[in-house]
């Protein structure tokens, strides 16, 4: 299905690995031409070369620390107006409440909490001038099915889910679509190799990680296109009526009671 999405133009944030990756390389397929953000220039460097040799598509990168004040606005100074932007960076630790400490706790709503609103208010500023724009902001179920073993990333993720759809919910007023999308578990890089060396110790091989997903919705992690082609679907103009409402993508985990 065709997207109608070439020529437009696309910034993603956490976008030299993982679910960042996979939109922006699926965001590339439709023909957008691409700004990526994250921390590390190799990374990003990497990436972009990835996605050039898939699609004829423009790529620019920014190695950028997105929980330092002020980066969002730099940020959008180098990329301009850009019709997609699509906040990804950003994760928070498990842990009780007893367990995080306080560093930990204003490093991840720095980046993932402030880091989002930041970007939100230097970019829709610019959409809502020209009337038109997308915001997707990628968050986690770890906002609706609350758990006190993550409870940073309830508080997070659940913050961030008010902050979208309060925002979402008035910017169609100006031609702007503000959407969440809220992953459940996916075999980003991170998660697969945190199950191969739990596979490693608990199974004694670690190709058997696949295995231990068998405890998830569907007997698996989600995969990162998975995610992705969502996410395109919301940022198109097929999705043009979608505004100030949050996509869980989980397998139906948030709905379940148990996972055993």
């Amino acid at each position: 299905m065709d997207m109608h999405l070439r020529g437009r133009s696309a910034l993603i944030t956490g976008a030299s690995k993982g679910i960042g990756f996979s939109i922006a390389s699926l965001l590339a397929d439709e023909g957008c031409h691409l700004h990526l953000a994250a921390r590390s220039q190799d990374d990003l460097q990497a990436a972009r070369q990835r996605i050039l040799e898939r699609a004829d598509v423009r790529v620019q990168v920014h190695a950028v620390d997105l929980s330092q004040r002020g980066c969002a606005a730099q940020l959008a100074l180098r990329c301009g107006d850009v019709d997609i932007l699509v906040n990804n960076a950003g994760s928070t630790p498990r842990g009780t409440l007893e367990e995080i400490d306080d560093e930990r706790w204003r490093a991840a709503f720095d980046l993932k909490v402030f880091g989002y609103i930041d970007m939100c208010r230097h970019f829709f500023a610019r959409m809502k001038a020209r009337r038109s724009g997308v915001i997707v902001n990628i968050l986690g179920n770890g906002g609706e099915r609350v758990d006190a073993g993550y409870i940073a990333g309830a508080a997070c993720n659940a913050s961030l889910m008010a902050f979208t759809r309060a925002l979402g919910g008035t910017s169609g007023d100006f031609g702007v679509r503000v959407v969440g999308v809220n992953p459940g578990p996916v075999a980003t890089e991170r998660l697969v190799g945190l199950m191969r060396k739990e596979a490693q110790t608990r199974l004694g091989h670690a190709e058997r990680w696949a295995e231990l997903g068998r405890g998830f919705p569907l007997g698996r992690a989600a995969s990162v296109d998975e995610i992705a082609a969502t996410v395109v679907l919301l940022t198109s103009d097929r999705s043009s009526y979608t505004t100030g409402t949050i996509v869980t993508i989980d397998g139906g985990m948030a709905n379940r009671g148990s996972l055993i």
